[in-house]
């Protein structure tokens, strides 16, 4: 049932992006599309995010490169997964597939987000951790004007937020 879930929140999602990017590619006059980009939940190339830093995690590209400049991409974090207090220079627009998402900004309450939900995370000086829920992996998409980075907190902020 989740993988039949995921599979078409999936399909939904890449024919949408799809139709998005034939409709910037012409223009923004343009009103018609030119063909869907669809690909499929079993087509999807997964690969490691940061296998040091960032052990399991995954990302999957949908359109430009996460490693330099702006993207669409899956991600694909482990049950459990947790990282430390950092900031991204971009900001991220997500959305769960699945999964509980957990984040926390640097000195305040954490945050869960189940599937279907969506966050506008911040570029800049946004320090937060970001986890996933030990229960089940999550997967989530992620638009950003430019490329994913990661900025640990410094030692003593990341300590103060524990």
């Amino acid at each position: 049932m989740r993988m039949k879930l995921i599979g078409h929140l999936v399909s939904v999602l890449c024919f949408s992006i799809g139709v998005v990017l034939t409709h910037r590619a012409g223009g923004a006059e343009k009103t018609s599309v030119l063909s869907p980009i669809p690909i499929s939940a079993a087509d999807l190339k997964w690969h490691d995010l940061d296998p040091t830093g960032a052990p399991g995690a995954k990302i999957a590209d949908l359109w430009g490169d996460h490693r330099s400049g702006p993207f669409g991409a899956f991600f694909l974090l482990p049950a459990g997964f947790s990282a430390p207090l950092h900031a991204h220079t971009h900001d991220m627009k997500l959305i769960i597939v699945s999964g509980t998402y957990i984040q926390g900004a640097k000195g305040k309450a954490e945050f869960r987000l189940g599937p279907g939900s969506y966050l506008m995370q911040p570029g800049g000086g946004y320090w937060h951790t970001t986890s996933c829920d030990s229960a089940s992996e999550c997967v989530f998409f992620v638009e950003s004007n430019g490329a994913f980075d990661l900025h640990p907190a410094p030692a003593e902020d990341a300590a103060a937020n524990k």
